[in-house]
């Protein structure tokens, strides 16, 4: 397989997976303001700000990577042309040390503070500090399930690329 071809159908996937986050993005926005002009109770109207954040930082991310993934399909073909060997190392050397984060933050610190997030909604009965806990548990869910499948692409990836090199 061409690894040109590799490389770019890995960056076009990844460019779809990160409007994911987008979407998830706005639905917390969309329900941030549906708290605000709906909520009755204090649980409800506690729900306003912890979902405007989580909405912002799914945004941030997801528009964040967009653009990441979207400009590296143009510097995927310049460094090719370059020179394909430096191309494979360099790929090579970016993949693993992602799947070394992923293993890190995604799949050791994001379960943890999950964890953290419900001992506090056990333990503490604040109708903020429950909604904060909610919405935390929440968008870190939707982060582990779209890095989750993220984390299985590069993971094939890199292995390809391990392949091409022989």
């Amino acid at each position: 397989m061409d690894i040109l071809k590799l490389a770019t159908e890995w960056a076009k996937s990844e460019v779809f997976s990160t409007r994911f986050f987008i979407l998830f993005g706005l639905l917390f926005i969309i329900a941030s303001i549906g708290f605000w002009q709906l909520g009755k109770t204090d649980l409800a109207k506690s729900y306003i700000i912890p979902t405007l954040v989580a909405g912002i930082m799914l945004l941030i991310i997801g528009l964040g990577l967009f653009y990441t993934n979207k400009s590296r399909i143009v510097q995927f073909e310049k460094a090719y042309n370059e020179n394909a060997t430096a191309f494979v190392q360099s790929e090579l050397d970016r993949t693993e040390k992602t799947l070394k984060e992923y293993d890190t933050i995604v799949f050791k610190a994001i379960p943890l503070i999950i964890i953290a997030a419900a001992l506090i909604l056990l333990f503490i009965n604040s109708t903020m500090w429950r909604s904060i806990s909610i919405t935390t548990i929440a968008m870190l869910i939707v982060i582990l399930l779209i890095d989750g499948t993220a984390h299985s692409r590069i993971e094939n990836y890199h292995q390809q690329l391990l392949l091409i090199s022989i």
